[in-house]
C-alpha cells in the first residue's frame, strides 16, 4: 500500500508518502495557489506533481509508482482548478482546502480549531458532532489577518504614515531607496506577494507589528470557536517565531479562557496523509 499527501501553499509545496504505517518520505517544491493565474497556468500541476516526485525519490522509489489514494490540500481552493489540472498517479485522488489537512496533521483528527498562519491566514473548525466551520481566508485583498503578508503590509503602512525613518528595514531588506518605489515595485509584479511575505520575520522585531498581528489571530480564533470549551492549535510559518506564537496565545486564552491550546500533533502534509489513508 502506498498513500500520499501533499500540502499545496502560497509560498511552497509539500508531499508526504507513507505506507500505512509511517511516513516513508517528503518532498518539496514551489507554491501551488491559484490566486491571479491564467487557463493555461501550470502552477498548480507542477507544484503537486513536483513535491510528489520529490517525495519518491527521497524515499527511493521509482518515479512511476502508483499510489492507492491521494489527498492534497491547496490554498485558497474552493472545487476549481483554473489553470491546467494536475496528473496525479491514483484512481483516487481528491483535492481540497488547505485548512481540513492543516487540521487532520495538527489536532490528529480531533475536534477543535486549527487557526492556519502562513503566506494567508484561515481557521477551521470541526465540532464534536462533526459540523466544520471555516473562517477567514479571503485572501490578500480582503482579508489574511496576522499572516505573513498582512503583517508585512501593516508594516509598510506604519512605515508610510510615520516616516522613512522608520522604513529603514524595509528599504534595506528589498534594497530599494523609498517605500514609494517598493509599493510601485509590488504593484508592477516586480516583487511578488511571496516575496513581500518573506519580510515577516523582520516585521514581528516591532513590538507594535507584532501585537497588532498576534491580536488578529487570536480574534480570528476566537470567531471560529463552535463549542466551548474547545482546543485550539495555532500552524504556519508565522508561527516559528516561537516569541511570536507565546504573544498570540496571550491574547487568544484572553478571549478563550476555557479553551485549551495544543501543540499540533504533526504537520498538513501528514494531515493530507492520513486523510488520504482514510480514503
Amino acid at each position: 500500500m502506498l498513500f500520499a499527501g501533499i500540502d499545496g501553499g502560497q509560498s511552497g509545496t509539500t508531499a508526504a508518502i507513507g505506507d500505512g504505517t509511517r511516513v516513508l518520505a517528503r518532498g518539496t517544491s514551489g507554491a501551488a495557489d491559484e490566486i491571479g493565474v491564467s487557463e493555461d497556468s501550470t502552477r498548480l500541476r507542477d507544484a503537486l506533481e513536483g513535491a510528489l516526485a520529490a517525495a519518491l525519490a527521497a524515499a527511493d522509489l521509482p518515479p512511476d509508482s502508483r499510489f492507492d489514494a491521494i489527498v492534497a490540500g491547496v490554498s485558497g481552493y474552493e472545487g476549481h482548478v483554473y489553470g491546467l489540472p494536475p496528473r496525479l498517479p491514483s484512481q483516487r485522488w481528491v483535492l481540497m482546502h488547505d485548512a481540513p489537512i492543516a487540521h487532520a496533521g495538527a489536532l490528529g483528527g480531533a475536534p477543535g480549531v486549527v487557526v492556519i498562519a502562513g503566506t494567508g491566514s484561515v481557521a477551521y473548525t470541526v465540532a464534536p458532532d462533526g459540523r466544520t466551520k471555516t473562517t477567514g481566508g479571503w485572501g490578500y485583498l480582503f482579508g489574511d489577518e496576522g499572516s505573513a503578508f498582512w503583517t508585512v503590509r501593516t508594516s509598510i503602512e506604519r512605515a508610510i504614515a510615520q516616516g522613512e525613518a522608520r522604513a529603514a528595514p524595509l528599504l534595506e531588506y528589498f534594497n530599494v531607496v523609498s517605500i514609494r518605489e517598493l509599493v510601485r515595485a509590488f504593484y508592477s509584479g516586480e516583487i511578488s506577494r511571496e516575496r513581500l511575505a518573506s519580510f515577516a520575520p523582520v516585521a514581528l522585531a516591532d513590538e507594535e507589528v507584532a501585537d497588532i498581528s498576534a491580536s488578529e489571530l487570536a480574534a480570528l480564533a476566537a470567531r471560529a470557536v463552535l463549542e466551548r470549551p474547545c482546543s485550539v492549535a495555532f500552524v504556519g510559518g508565522m508561527l516559528r517565531n516561537t516569541s511570536f506564537l507565546q504573544r498570540v496565545h496571550e491574547r487568544a486564552r484572553a478571549l478563550l479562557p476555557d479553551c485549551k491550546f495544543v501543540e499540533p500533533v504533526a504537520g498538513p502534509a501528514e494531515g493530507a496523509l492520513i486523510l488520504a489513508q482514510r480514503l
